[in-house]
């Protein structure tokens, strides 16, 4: 789940607006691991934008990891710390499943918000020199369950401060779900 997202043109206008801060990300309309990645995160003068990489790979992985479940993230040894202390917001026009529907090569799907505002994803960075993030996941709703099993855990305009704070909630969006 959610090993791709995208970056319009329209959504740092959008987000500054709306979460009242400067934020001027890259336009990447496929971002992947490993890519920088510009987060909010909320400090003492409000919200903050963060440069990051996507993914992070602790000495005992084989692999990077790019997604954590929300469920099971705050008891995770890996994951407990940037959970208590360096949640963010991560931005974004949409994200992407693929889904196999017996064609030679599965079927991409765009998921975005269905009057074309911005989502924001719950995250979690790690310090370093240069920054890393993990996206978390939830079980996937009603609309989404077709595609996959886990979809991103989406954070409301309205719940920003409470999941920054160390609360979890969960925004309900409506989504326009789009063959790519």
């Amino acid at each position: 789940m959610c090993g791709r997202f995208s970056i319009d043109s329209w959504l740092a206008k959008m987000v500054r607006d709306e979460m009242e801060c400067e934020y001027s990300p890259q336009e990447n309309m496929d971002l992947r691991p490993t890519n920088e990645v510009t987060v909010l995160i909320h400090q003492q003068a409000g919200y903050q934008p963060l440069l990051t990489r996507w993914g992070i790979q602790p000495g005992w992985a084989t692999h990077m990891i790019i997604n954590a479940q929300s469920e099971t993230a705050a008891q995770k040894k890996t994951f407990r710390d940037a959970m208590a202390n360096h949640r963010c917001l991560v931005p974004c026009s949409g994200w992407y499943e693929w889904r196999d529907e017996g064609n030679p090569r599965k079927q991409k799907y765009l998921f975005a918000h269905e009057e074309q505002r911005p989502l924001y994803m719950a995250g979690i960075w790690f310090p370093a020199d240069e920054p890393k993030l993990v996206l978390l996941t939830a079980e996937a709703d009603d609309q989404c369950l077709p595609y996959h099993h886990r979809m991103p855990l989406l954070v409301g305009r309205a719940q920003a401060n409470e999941w920054l704070s160390g609360q979890a909630p969960r925004a309900s969006v409506p989504l326009a779900i789009t063959p790519c």
